[in-house]
């Protein structure tokens, strides 16, 4: 099973380094989300983009984040604007070529 793959996606406005410092105590949070594999986060500073692609166990489990309290507080915070969200299954058999941790 390779589970569900969610990317969100949003523009920041304040600095890099304060938006790094700002989201980086949810990291132990979202790491105990149920049903959550891994997060990776990427960060474009030259655009102010920052994010997360997810990889959940199962459609409840990633329904489940979105609709919880992380991604509420996320979602309204006032230095983050213009989210993103994209949910996707994953094709195995290329993915396990390239090598992909799933």
């Amino acid at each position: 099973m390779s589970g569900k793959l969610l990317q969100i996606g949003y523009k920041f406005s304040v600095s890099a380094s304060d938006y790094t410092q700002a989201v980086s105590p949810l990291a132990d949070d979202i790491a105990a989300v149920p049903g959550l594999r891994w997060k990776i986060w990427p960060i474009n500073e030259a655009e102010s983009e920052g994010g997360g692609v997810f990889l959940f166990d199962d459609e409840a489990s990633m329904q489940a984040f979105l609709e919880g309290p992380i991604v509420a507080q996320v979602t309204s915070h006032p230095a983050l604007s213009d989210f993103s969200v994209k949910q996707s299954d994953i094709m195995e058999g290329p993915t396990a070529i390239t090598r992909g941790p799933v």
